[in-house]
């Protein structure tokens, strides 16, 4: 458990009334009290935790002996500082019951908790976060969405608010075939499963096809979920790294060499660069998967936000073995509440996932099934990705132009066609996780690109900007903030940089 990362990021209140060292008491405090720092764990010793919150020695040692007169730590001489067993108050009960002893190993990787990190972030104290890859709440259809509830002469039927297949309810299942079948896929009812989420759909088929020691070949860097769900399935991850043209003759001494069962990439507006892959590289990947027998999970949720010219057909749509998993989500087009996504895949594929699914919650939301099939039959989505389309694009122009204008010396970037990032490349010998430590001061948030990899210090000086969340004014003091931050870390730039597998930076905050 890395304690420092888990406690870096949150900075004490330098207007608040009550004392430093008591609001990093109550920080650490509170982590212990909710067991997120069970007993016996180490804590940072004083110097660190003095660095994580920009404090002196004297009050990280204050905070330390606030806490263990509350009986919360205690110090051993020569060792450090460690948790205390706490006295839950109910003697007469007997002790309590041991939680974390209880709990099944969690897999322990970098950054393993990114995500939910940037789920958890709080805007209200004027923050802005450019962390999250998440439309804007102000574009959501729920205009739309009133009026097709308001409008339709079917109503619900009855049937449609019991148990349904697990695999999905069966109109939304042939909306989204013709929905595929518009953008060449060929499939039908029987090849769709709706999933709680792209996120659920990796899960299943992650479930469905790897066991522990299997290899999974990913790009380097990639989306962060695919490491998570990878890692926690056991498998052993192969990075083909991103940057010049795709890198076949290392793909293809892979599949020679470890005979992986599984290659995930996201071919149309990467996450987290924004890339592309030409046709022509993927029609090579193709003839190269097909030889080799090889599953290739083609992850596409942003293919529907282009904002120039249009790419490729899909690798799924180019499929002619019938190896390509096509998984994508309605999230990043309507509302990430929605929790709605689709997997398009061989049946015998799907049956197995249909398997793992019902362990989990026998089938997808009724509801939300049902609302996206009346959308759909609307015809309103096409009108939607318009507009949302054309806004993101000025979105995404104008903070490209003001990091250029404000930032343009310490950072680079190309601009993508869709999407809803900016991949920028720091251009001065500072991590990324370094800068954050300093943006965070100046209330901004993104992520830095060690999440993006899988095997860090790899990306420590790249870093991501969502430029999809937020409006042009806002995106413009985003870049301020940044500036700000810059120059901070130049201001600061005769210290000696700590080395980035050292940083005590918490990812998103």
């Amino acid at each position: 458990m890395d304690i420092s990362k888990m406690l870096s990021g949150i900075q004490p209140d330098p207007l608040s009334r009550q004392p430093i060292y008591l609001q990093i008491a109550g920080i650490i405090g509170d982590k212990i009290i909710n067991l997120v720092f069970p007993t016996g764990t180490k804590l940072p010793p004083e110097r660190e935790l003095a660095a994580l919150f920009g404090v002196s020695r004297t009050t990280a040692i204050n905070a330390y002996r606030h806490l263990e007169q509350q009986g919360m730590v205690v110090t051993r001489v020569g060792s450090g500082t460690y948790v205390a067993e706490l006295a839950d108050g109910r003697e007469d009960e007997g002790p309590a019951v041991p939680w974390v002893q209880l709990m099944t190993p969690f897999p322990q990787m970098p950054l393993s908790t990114v995500l939910r990190e940037i789920l958890n972030i709080s805007v209200s104290d004027g923050s802005i976060s450019l962390a999250a890859g998440m439309p804007d709440p102000a574009l959501y259809p729920a205009d739309i969405l009133h009026q097709i509830v308001a409008r339709s002469d079917k109503g619900i039927n009855p049937a449609d608010l019991g148990h349904i297949a697990t695999e999905g309810y069966g109109p939304l299942r042939r909306l989204v075939a013709e929905m595929l079948a518009d953008r060449g896929i060929s499939t039908g009812t029987d090849k769709v499963m709706i999933t709680a989420g792209s996120q659920q759909g990796l899960y299943l088929i992650s479930k469905a096809l790897l066991e522990p020691g299997d290899y999974v070949v990913v790009e380097s860097p990639t989306f962060i979920g695919a490491h998570q769900v990878f890692r926690a399935s056991g498998a052993r991850i192969l990075s083909l790294p991103l940057g010049g043209p795709f890198p076949f003759a290392l793909l293809e001494d892979y599949l020679v060499r470890y005979r992986p069962k599984l290659m995930y990439l996201i071919p149309t507006y990467h996450n987290p660069t924004g890339r592309v892959m030409p046709e022509a590289e993927r029609r090579e990947l193709l003839r190269l998967a097909a030889r080799h027998r090889l599953v290739v999970l083609e992850d596409d949720p942003y293919s529907d936000l282009c904002y120039g010219e249009k790419p490729p057909a899909s690798l799924k749509a180019m499929d002619t073995y019938g190896g390509v998993v096509y998984l994508s989500t309605f999230s990043k087009i309507l509302f990430p509440g929605l929790r709605t996504g689709y997997v398009a895949a061989h049946p015998a594929l799907l049956n197995r996932m249909a398997m793992e699914k019902q362990f989990i919650d026998l089938h997808t939301n009724n509801l939300a099934q049902w609302l996206l099939c009346r959308l759909l039959e609307s015809g309103a989505l096409p009108v939607h990705l318009e507009l949302v389309s054309r806004e993101y694009k000025k979105r995404r122009d104008a903070l490209a132009k003001a990091l250029r204008r404000q930032c343009g010396d310490d950072l680079s970037f190309e601009t993508p066609q869709g999407g809803f990032y900016l991949w920028c490349r720091l251009n001065r010998l500072v991590s990324s996780s370094r800068l954050l430590h300093e943006a965070t001061r100046e209330g901004l948030s993104f992520v830095p690109g060690e999440a993006f990899y899988a095997y860090p210090p790899e990306g420590e000086r790249e870093i991501r900007l969502c430029f999809a969340t937020h409006t042009e004014d806002q995106l413009q003091e985003a870049t301020r903030r940044l500036a700000r931050a810059l120059a901070g870390v130049r201001k600061a730039g005769k210290e000696k940089e700590v080395p980035a597998a050292n940083q005590t930076v918490k990812p998103i905050i």
